[in-house]
């Protein structure tokens, strides 16, 4: 590896991934939801450290009004992410430095928002002391660190698995077979302990049979996830210990779920929780009941606790916006503890407001009010709200005022990554100037709103332009995973994805301000 990779994998790009915690309208939600003042008094100045692709970043920086920052150390992903920004005219400042170069600039302004996704496992301590001086110098009093990261105790029973197959790929592999070559033979070796009876993966069947799910991931992930130079999961108490050192304290979970002590733990784990004073060691334990392995924490700077009125009043001001079809969205939830049912008396009625006037947003001020929420208490509809938020169905909502100014840049970008989506799936995110993020719309939806933005107004002509494009490529649907040949059995399944889009998608991306007229 050159020198200037410090390690770290360069040779496959890193995904085109959208993690929609960074963003800062959920940001805020999972700190007021445990009771913490946050927002910045003045318009919002945000840092990713380690943007991979910039997708995320770019989203964000046109999707919300404010000042936005990030850096990569590599140039490649940095250009593509420019190309975005330039796209979007979001005025994003992207950089491939180093984070020593970038703590280093006499330029830096203090930042509301520092966030970095999973690099906190993957770089050397060096580098951590460096984000950790530069969160102390640069992250404004009241400001907030969001970072993602492998954790124990739940990645502990792998962490020999990880361990063996990049020892096979260093002292094993082949620079000519190219990285991807490198991790393939580098899982089929593995397989092969496994298959001839050692004794550590009998002893952990459950390891083996994650090796069996590690080998139909995407190969530029596993690159990246596990085959750095750097690699070490880190209990929390560990992470909380390292980030203060730049006065910052443990806030919350920004996974919304992981709020909801009733998806997430059993009644005798809520009242030994219950029953732990200190909010690190609780912290901690908490790991150990849910075997947590990714954590998705935001730590503060100086954070003021709400009242519980406060809190409340401040929710009674959100708004909020459905983005699943209220009749798709499911009444179970997969937990750590097994499935979870949600309550239908409460569930259904709130879809049913929801899905209302074209899926417009709605206040929590106008679902108290409304006859069919049946003057149930504010904290229920709070928890359900959160509820179906964590579970990728509702979103939160920005003000109008800012929702408007973010609609030329939203509506830019947009337009950009629909075009991408003429020759490749690797982009499966718009930008909301509604929710102030990203949200998930897939390869033939694109192509279908880019025909409708260029003046294609029928069902037809979106199926027609749609398959010229793959056709001229000489790229097929996939059916029950088999390509489908014919050209009339093409767009045949493109004509029922389109009606299933017009009918069903369409008004709520509407609603959203991603698709216009």
């Amino acid at each position: 590896m050159s020198e200037w990779t410090s390690g770290y994998v360069s040779e496959v790009d890193y995904t085109h991934g959208y993690y929609r915690e960074l963003s800062p309208p959920l940001l805020s939600l999972a700190l007021l939801n445990r009771g913490v003042n946050a927002g910045p008094s003045r318009p919002l100045r945000y840092l990713e450290l380690g943007f991979g692709q910039g997708l995320s970043l770019n989203i964000h920086a046109a999707a919300c009004p404010g000042e936005f920052w990030g850096t990569d150390f590599n140039p490649g992903q940095a250009a593509n992410a420019k190309e975005m920004a330039e796209a979007s005219g979001s005025g994003a400042r992207i950089f491939d430095l180093s984070f020593e170069e970038l703590a280093a600039r006499d330029d830096l302004p203090e930042f509301d928002v520092i966030a970095l996704h999973g690099i906190w496992s993957w770089i050397s301590d060096q580098n951590r002391k460096v984000i950790v001086d530069l969160a102390r110098r640069k992250l404004a009093v009241g400001g907030v660190l969001y970072i993602s990261y492998n954790c124990t105790p739940g990645w502990s029973p792998a962490m020999p698995l990880r361990h063996l197959m990049t020892l096979q790929a260093e002292l094993a592999g082949s620079d000519a077979l190219g990285m991807t070559g490198k991790i393939d033979a580098a899982l089929n070796f593995t397989q092969k302990v496994i298959d001839s009876g050692a004794l550590y993966f009998r002893a952990n069947p459950a390891v083996a049979e994650r090796l069996k799910k590690i080998k139909d991931q995407n190969r530029q992930y596993l690159a990246h996830e596990y085959f750095n130079r750097d690699w070490l999961p880190m209990p929390f108490s560990q992470v909380a210990e390292y980030l203060g050192g730049a006065k910052l304290t443990f806030a919350a979970s920004a996974s919304l779920l992981d709020q909801v002590d009733e998806v997430c733990l059993t009644a005798e784990g809520r009242q030994l929780l219950g029953e732990i004073g200190h909010p690190l060691l609780r912290e901690s334990v908490r790991d150990y009941f849910v075997s947590q392995q990714f954590r998705k924490d935001i730590f503060f700077k100086g954070p003021r606790p709400l009242s519980v009125l406060e809190r409340f009043d401040r929710v009674r001001n959100l708004g909020f916006i459905l983005v699943t079809p209220a009749a798709a969205v499911p009444m179970k939830l997969a937990g750590p503890i097994g499935e979870v049912t949600l309550q239908e008396p409460v569930y259904k009625p709130l879809l049913e407001i929801m899905a209302e006037n074209g899926y417009a947003p709605k206040t929590v001020k106008q679902i108290l009010a409304h006859p069919l929420w049946n003057q149930q208490p504010l904290p229920m509809l709070v928890q359900s709200l959160v509820v179906l938020t964590g579970a990728g169905h509702l979103y939160p909502v920005q003000e109008p005022e800012l929702v408007k100014a973010a609609q030329p840049r939203c509506r830019k970008l947009n337009s950009y990554l629909c075009k991408r989506a003429r020759d490749s799936n690797e982009i499966a995110f718009l930008a909301s100037p509604v929710t102030g993020g990203g949200i998930p719309v897939a390869r033939f939806a694109q192509l279908f709103l880019l025909a409708r933005h260029s003046g294609k107004k029928q069902l037809g002509d979106w199926v027609t332009f749609a398959w010229e494009l793959l056709s001229s490529q000489g790229q097929r649907l996939l059916k029950d995973g088999k390509a489908i040949e014919s050209a009339e059995e093409n767009i045949a399944e493109l004509t029922a994805q389109a009606k299933v889009f017009s009918d069903t998608h369409l008004p709520i991306l509407k609603a959203l301000g991603i698709a216009h007229d």
